[in-house]
């Protein structure tokens, strides 16, 4: 069974820095595209880094500049370095992860919290 574990969130003053890890564990198909969406409270889950296998990376405009998503294919891993934190930022973040097979896996959301 597919298990994406994400660490590395919390509470952090704005413009404080924040890296987010999430591994995968248990996937029998090579991972294609891995990717981070946040959901902030009465809102809708949005894309905020998607990278594919090949390190294509693309960003949603509002962290362009700040954050940086990288992998590492030979762990299932992926990694979400945030830089220059704003309130805005504030989210439950989530990873994700699709394969060449079309199988699509959510991981269980850690809590990003950034006060003025």
């Amino acid at each position: 069974q597919v298990h994406l574990m994400a660490s590395g969130g919390g509470l952090v003053q704005a413009g404080g820095s924040l890296r987010l890890s999430c591994a995968a564990s248990g996937v029998r198909f090579t991972i294609k595209d891995m990717g981070w969406y946040r959901q902030a409270p009465g809102k809708q889950r949005d894309v905020v880094a998607t990278i594919t296998r090949l390190n294509i990376t693309n960003y949603a405009d509002s962290v362009k500049g700040r954050f940086t998503i990288s992998r590492d294919n030979a762990k299932n891993t992926v990694y979400l370095q945030m830089n220059s934190l704003e309130p805005e930022d504030t989210a439950v973040y989530y990873c994700n992860l699709n394969t060449y097979n079309s199988l699509d896996f959510w991981g269980q959301g850690t809590q990003v919290t950034v006060s003025s």
